[in-house]
């Protein structure tokens, strides 16, 4: 069994540790938070050791799952990559792509194995509607939510959009051309709304759009292409792939008629499933494989650093 540790137990820190309980091939050790009333009350409703230090912990660790703060993630990640240990770091997995390099490179000198925590990689719909995509010309990224401090000490593209930008970048296979973008600061320090337009040397067109200051939540995402399109839905766990035919369509199916074409819609299986304990059940397998089958560091860093571009034309001014 591997001897694991969480260093940061704040709402995502503590769900975690309720799933490392679960998780085949892990032993949880204990966690580290930097706040000791914190870590006491998380000490008592999980019945697992608070450690007063983040290194002693690592030292008693195989792997440690990182989710602190996104600005505290590059100076843990170092400390447990240089200590020799597996570390898994949830998105984004720092707060710039010259400190996500910086790790790619310490954890391949180091032969450890590194995952990015990128949870809709792993969602019931995303994955429902995966195997359906083939060639996007247009994809529509919608990500909105209402208000919430977590998360807020970076801007709404590196809370939020970055999902999406890693979800594209893992569909679209090809490079980028040209992006445009525009963000506005309302209520934090950063920006809480932006949009993004990425264009690829394939074609392919992804539009994205992020806010945390909206009235409702909504995490959507359609996937255009020539025969067809993918419509998920990330909270409700639906997806549809409406699909262009030609001749009877069967019964019981929606369908639209454009002359001698139904654009035929069937609502996909989607499969119950925790993306996060998915994720540490990868992270667990991964190190017994000796290869990463979740997200990738370097994934991450091509992640952070179309962000960061994304960042940089917004400063522009578009």
């Amino acid at each position: 069994m591997l001897k694991a540790g969480v260093i940061g137990a704040g709402h995502l820190g503590k769900i975690h540790l309720m799933l490392l309980k679960k998780t085949n091939g892990f032993n949880l050790v204990g966690f580290y938070d930097i706040d000791p009333l914190v870590s006491q009350n998380v000490k008592k409703e999980f019945e697992v050791e608070a450690f007063e230090d983040a290194d002693t912990l690592i030292k008693q660790c195989d792997a440690l799952i990182i989710v602190t703060p996104t600005l505290f993630h590059f100076d843990y990640a170092c400390r447990a990559i240089k200590a020799g240990k597996h570390i898994f770091i949830e998105k984004p997995v720092t707060v710039s792509s010259a400190e996500s390099k910086k790790l790619v490179q310490l954890a391949h000198e180091a032969g450890i194995i590194a995952q990015a925590g990128y949870v809709e990689r792993f969602n019931p719909a995303f994955l429902a509607g995966e195997p359906f995509v083939t060639r996007p010309v247009l994809i529509d990224c919608q990500r909105i939510s209402t208000y919430n401090p977590r998360g807020t000490d970076v801007s709404v593209v590196l809370d939020l959009m970055i999902h999406d930008i890693n979800l594209v970048l893992h569909l679209v296979k090809s490079t980028i051309k040209k992006i445009s973008a525009t963000g506005s600061v309302v209520l934090c320090d950063t920006e809480d709304i932006a949009e993004a337009r990425i264009e690829f040397d394939n074609g392919c067109v992804a539009n994205l759009t992020a806010s945390r200051i909206a009235s409702n939540n909504t995490r959507q995402m359609n996937i255009f292409q020539k025969e067809g399109y993918l419509a998920l839905d990330f909270i409700n766990k639906t997806a549809v792939y409406a699909e262009a035919t030609k001749g009877e369509v069967p019964a019981g199916k929606t369908h639209v008629s454009f002359g001698d074409k139904n654009l035929v819609h069937n609502h996909l299986e989607v499969k119950p499933i925790n993306a996060i304990a998915h994720e540490l059940q990868l992270f667990a397998e991964s190190i017994k494989n000796k290869k990463v089958n979740g997200v990738t560091l370097d994934e991450a860093y091509l992640t952070m650093k179309v962000a960061d571009e994304i960042l940089a034309v917004i400063k522009k001014g578009g």
